[in-house]
């Protein structure tokens, strides 16, 4: 039998409530790496007859945690962005994803200077994390699908985005930036 999302959710479950910190949360990467290998999952859930928009697959009842299908029509680079008090795992469907990960070269609350620190992509079957307040961007073609699982709803919570060009810090609203 292959492994599915109800293995990957129950999986997820136990690695948190055992280790809820960055080594348990490295543990859920290696597992959605191996979800994404299983070629059933990637068509049901990020195939082509699936609508597109983000998709929520579970919410934990208990620990929070979410697993969510992103079904991209159109090609985006999203801005930097952190993820607050949370943390995200993106795990590539189709296509594939560039990932920039940046720091601040300063801590001022409503201005803030960047310097990008690690780029990278994500190609089908791979994944990488954030830790929690990790400012990074996402910039993927037509078409890209992932799977992104977060500590929490990132609605509930606090994140920010940066305008590079003017250094500007904003507060995200609901569903900025996914």
């Amino acid at each position: 039998m292959s492994y599915d999302l109800d293995a990957f959710v129950s999986d997820c479950r136990a690695i948190l409530k055992r280790d809820p910190g960055p080594k348990g949360r490295e543990d859920v990467r290696i597992h959605l790496e191996k979800l994404l290998t299983n070629r059933d999952f990637v068509e049901t859930y990020c195939g082509d007859h699936v609508p597109r928009g983000l998709k929520m697959l579970y919410e934990d009842p208990d620990l929070g945690f979410q697993v969510l299908a992103h079904i991209n029509d159109k090609a985006r680079v999203s801005p930097p962005h952190d993820h607050g008090a949370s943390w995200a795992i993106y795990g590539q469907a189709t296509l594939y994803t560039d990932m920039i990960e940046w720091e601040r070269e300063d801590d001022g609350p409503d201005q803030a200077k960047l310097k990008p620190v690690k780029k990278y992509r994500l190609l089908p079957g791979h994944a990488g994390i954030y830790q929690d307040g990790t400012i990074h961007s996402i910039d993927y073609p037509d078409s890209a699908r992932f799977i992104r699982v977060t500590g929490t709803n990132l609605d509930n919570i606090q994140r920010v985005r940066f305008d590079l060009a003017s250094g500007k810090v904003h507060q995200m609203t609901p569903q900025q930036a996914t």
